[in-house]
């Protein structure tokens, strides 16, 4: 792979980190006035409602995060599945072409698969020999990366769930109960936010643990939505076969 390969790629997870971070932070602070009321979260207020949400969430051993977001650059999408230990895997899109696959199974590697869109994408201005090369060396093929190499560490900052977990430390004061619905078949109540052009809308489930479901931000600069998911679940991301593995120590 060409040597420009592995700042675009950095660009891209660091854009959706950035997309994560996002929608974490954009619970708070919340505006508006409050009036309790009754329904399944009974007399407690709107920011009481999420507080206990954020709360709730922070104790997730495992989640799965479905981000789609608008940006100045393209849209950006991921759906990641990651643990408190770092066990990760997902796919990552920026722009309209061009998918990365990302597993970390429980070892120091990390390793990542382009579609032919992205692999083309890469070798965008090489000569036609070599664009050729990288295709039949790649395509279909895992990239083997040590966890700590610099290339990696902005990928699998959406593996870090505890960091990202820790974004939710945000005020709640103002937030607005709304209407109950579902989320992906389970019932949540939504509570919206209205601020500076942006309204947040927030939905928490209103059954079992009141876990953060899903996060709406529409107008402002950049749209989008994140769902959360399969709290607590084991996260599936198993070593490739070697014969599948491409170790980048012997690309150029």
């Amino acid at each position: 792979m060409s040597a420009t390969a592995r700042p675009r790629r950095a660009a891209l997870a660091g854009a959706l980190c950035a997309a994560v971070v996002l929608g974490a932070t954009a619970c708070g602070p919340f505006s508006g006035d409050e009036a309790k009321a009754t329904g399944p979260f009974g007399d407690l207020t709107g920011p009481q409602i999420v507080d206990k949400a954020l709360s709730e969430t922070k104790t997730a051993t495992s989640l799965t995060l479905d981000i789609s977001l608008k940006t100045a650059d393209g849209p950006l999408k991921a759906y990641v599945s990651t643990d408190l230990p770092g066990k990760c895997a997902g796919t990552m899109t920026a722009g309209t072409t061009g998918t990365a696959e990302l597993l970390r199974p429980a070892d120091k590697a990390v390793y990542l698969r382009f579609d032919e869109a992205f692999l083309k994408e890469q070798a965008k201005g090489e000569p036609e020999e070599v664009q050729q090369a990288l295709l039949k060396e790649l395509k279909g093929r895992w990239v083997k990366t040590d966890a700590k190499d610099p290339d990696a560490k902005d990928m699998l900052e959406l593996c870090d769930l505890k960091a990202l977990l820790a974004d939710f430390d945000q005020t709640t004061t103002g937030t607005v109960r709304g209407e109950e619905t579902t989320v992906g078949g389970q019932k949540a109540l939504t509570l919206t936010q209205k601020l500076d052009g942006e309204q947040n809308t927030f939905y928490v489930a209103t059954e079992g643990k009141p876990h953060l479901l899903r996060v709406v931000t529409t107008g402002g600069e950049e749209p989008g939505t994140i769902t959360f998911s399969n709290y607590d679940k084991p996260v599936t991301a198993q070593t490739p076969p070697k014969k599948d593995v491409v170790d980048e120590k012997s690309l150029g």
